[in-house]
């Protein structure tokens, strides 16, 4: 996406030009699903789908929001950021979750953003980390922040956790702050550690393709929140802190101590982490035709353990291996969203017909299907 488009947005809402731009883009997690914040290990990369923004400083304290998805301007003031709804709680959000991590919002100035996008909402793809990652590149901008990367994804999960009010953990916005092209980023949740680990999907001639069901999800409401709170039960009653402190080893002595559901979501915690651990490792030793069983690994317990499939995605998941994909798995949150698959590159528009047609004679809705490139984090754009 250029910034052309952002900046037509701009100059319609508020009638004036932008000083500048910044892009934030979204994320596909290849393995390592509701471990971030359980502390364990995540293992995303960025994608070739983005959120631009356009903005300008004012020489007040509004606020003043704009987007090509949503008629209308939305306004606030930085002395009240808080309690907004709907896409403006996102980069509100962060602009208050700043003055959680030292920026003194007294002393700044008020600003115009127009947002243009490529994320699909509610796909799984992070659309909510893309649009906090490039307010931040924006108000960094502005502002003159000089904030590390890994402290501004704290500050857009705080956004998210505290003013958007959904329970995620720092993943989304880490991977689209820290991505590479043609890597992922391997994620210690805990300490924040990371390695930016190559994919080398393009030398092996593979691809990622999104299998997007359009079952919308919400991570402010529903299932997530259960799950989150289901995994926190399960470390109380082991007596841990957290359930990246519970190893393979330990699960037959858990299995005494919980329930059955909570030892299941436990379980997949458990075994998620040691999956993630071992795509990391099959990575560097035997390249990425290898990842494709880990994949399928993971779709399992999420689809029995962790119980956040639904049934448009395990027919994605299902068809796409049967027409030749590696390995594929639901990726997000869950309760809907999107699939990914690993695939030859030139096998990718047949599987993806192929579940187009499976999709119909199911009586689901088309599904939409893309291929996605690991690129670059976010950034200001000249």
């Amino acid at each position: 996406m250029t910034s052309s488009a952002a900046a037509e947005v701009f100059r319609s809402a508020f009638d004036r030009e932008p000083v500048g731009f910044a892009r934030g883009p979204g994320r596909v997690n290849l393995i390592g699903e509701h471990t971030d914040y359980n502390l364990g290990f995540v293992l995303p990369f960025a994608i070739d789908r983005e959120l631009v923004a356009a903005f300008a400083p004012r020489t007040d304290r509004l606020v003043r929001l704009a987007t090509d998805f949503e008629p209308g301007v939305v306004t606030a003031s930085l002395d009240d950021l808080r309690g907004a709804g709907g896409w403006a709680a996102y980069p509100l959000g962060v602009a208050w979750a700043l003055g959680e991590f030292g920026v003194e919002l007294a002393d700044q100035c008020g600003f115009d953003l127009a947002v243009v996008s490529t994320v699909p909402v509610g796909a799984g793809l992070s659309s909510s980390a893309a649009v906090e990652t490039a307010t931040l590149m924006a108000l960094s901008s502005m502002w003159s922040l000089d904030l590390d990367r890994l402290t501004l994804a704290q500050v857009g999960q705080r956004a998210e956790n505290v003013a958007v009010g959904a329970p995620t953990g720092v993943m989304d916005q880490a991977a689209s702050l820290l991505g590479q092209p043609d890597s992922a980023v391997f994620l210690d949740c805990r300490s924040l550690e990371y390695q930016i680990v190559g994919l080398g999907l393009g030398a092996a001639e593979l691809a990622v393709l999104v299998m997007d069901t359009h079952v919308k999800h919400e991570h402010a409401t529903g299932g997530y929140g259960q799950r989150r709170a289901e995994c926190e039960q399960g470390a109380a009653q082991l007596k841990v802190g957290s359930l990246r402190e519970v190893g393979l080893d330990d699960l037959p002595a858990a299995q005494g101590v919980l329930n059955e559901v909570v030892f299941r979501r436990v379980r997949h915690i458990v075994t998620e982490n040691q999956r993630v651990l071992d795509v990391v490792e099959l990575l560097g030793t035997q390249g990425p035709a290898s990842i494709g069983p880990v994949l399928d690994a993971s779709h399992a317990s999420m689809r029995d353990d962790f119980e956040i499939s639904v049934p448009e995605l395990d027919l994605a998941v299902e068809v796409a291996r049967a027409n030749g994909a590696l390995g594929a798995r639901m990726t997000g949150g869950g309760f809907g969203g999107s699939a990914i698959a690993l695939v030859p590159q030139d096998r990718a528009d047949a599987i993806g017909a192929a579940v187009v047609e499976a999709f119909s004679e199911a009586g689901y809705a088309q599904p939409g299907l893309f291929v996605v490139h690991p690129v670059a984090g976010a950034c200001p754009l000249g």
